[in-house]
């Protein structure tokens, strides 16, 4: 099962959609700002990214500001921050096979399928 973490006002996620729809690819769409991650999901999948919370984060958007997060906020404040203001989490990220990829460029989801 394939499964896209999306959000339809959001350009790259839009081009990532259609890729995969290219590739006859038909991944179950999660609006992610509506339907929030828990904390556990968002730790299985910074695993599956093998990334860290802090790179996970859009830290441009004004709620990191906000909320007070740097360079230097921990993995567990970047988690929470992540699991209640979703707008912070990357976008889009393709999961497949228990691994994900963020599409950023669009291109990049598709190592998820060689």
């Amino acid at each position: 099962m394939t499964t896209i973490y999306h959000n339809p006002r959001c350009s790259k996620s839009r081009q990532t959609l259609e890729l995969l729809a290219k590739h006859n690819i038909q991944p179950e769409i999660r609006l992610y700002l509506q339907d929030t991650p828990s904390v556990e999901e968002i730790k299985t999948l910074l695993t599956q990214l093998a990334i860290t919370p802090l790179e996970l984060m859009r830290t441009k958007e004004s709620t990191f500001k906000e909320l007070n997060l740097d360079k230097d906020s921990t993995d567990e404040e970047c988690i929470e921050a992540l699991h209640t203001h979703p707008i912070l989490i990357e976008r889009p990220i393709v999961i497949h096979n228990n691994k994900a990829k963020i599409g950023r460029p669009p291109e990049s989801v598709l190592a998820l399928f060689e």
